[in-house]
């Protein structure tokens, strides 16, 4: 690992961080775990193997995750971000809201993984009626589905689908994104493509 050898904090965590690749290992982490290598690798399209094993083996030398042996019979390595690693959330929070702006200029055909909304979805809805009963929103985007749910006031993103959601949102990422996140109402969505079944009124609950 390379450093800047300055002594300046800013300096000494990107000694740690700032190589390329390693937050969005963490990115994995912080939606995933705890995370075997092969999910690493699927969540992270385009890193070379021996690219992950050293980064994830910096991480670890430095105190910002930690392998475990996974439960039996399941005989494999899990990564798990340490309580100094799930410190560094809300620095990529901050690091997705300053770069949402940016897909607007993305390549249509780039990469997605839709696990991958966990991230902006949790950072930016809340629940408008943590006092009512929870409700679930399950997403059809990309390459599975995802569930949005209302618990303890929070909104958590999980993969999978449930029974019986209060809403099914089905259509292309960008257009679910913008949906969710209050920058496109949902006419326009549905001109775009989005297919609701359900409870329409259920996003008022978690839009900002």
């Amino acid at each position: 690992m390379r450093s800047y050898d300055q002594y300046c904090a800013l300096a000494r965590a990107l000694d740690v961080v700032g190589d390329r690749w390693t937050l969005l290992i963490m990115r994995e982490l912080f939606i995933q775990q705890p995370c075997r290598y092969t999910e690493l690798r699927y969540g992270l399209p385009g890193i070379a193997t021996n690219l992950l094993v050293e980064r994830l083996r910096e991480l670890e030398e430095n105190g910002v995750i930690v392998r475990e042996d996974a439960p039996p019979p399941v005989a494999t390595t899990l990564y798990r971000l340490t309580p100094r690693g799930e410190a560094l959330r809300p620095v990529l929070e901050a690091l997705g809201q300053w770069g949402r702006p940016l897909l607007r200029a993305a390549p249509a055909d780039g990469n997605f993984r839709t696990h991958w909304l966990a991230f902006p979805l949790e950072s930016l809805l809340t629940d408008h009626a943590p006092d009512r009963d929870p409700v679930t929103i399950e997403i059809h985007t990309g390459d599975q589905p995802i569930v949005l749910q209302t618990i303890d006031g929070r909104v958590r993103v999980k993969p999978g689908t449930v029974p019986h959601p209060d809403l099914k949102l089905t259509g292309e990422p960008p257009v679910v994104l913008r949906l969710l996140t209050g920058e496109g109402d949902l006419a326009s969505a549905r001109a775009a493509g989005l297919r609701l079944e359900g409870d329409a009124k259920v996003l008022r609950r978690v839009r900002p």
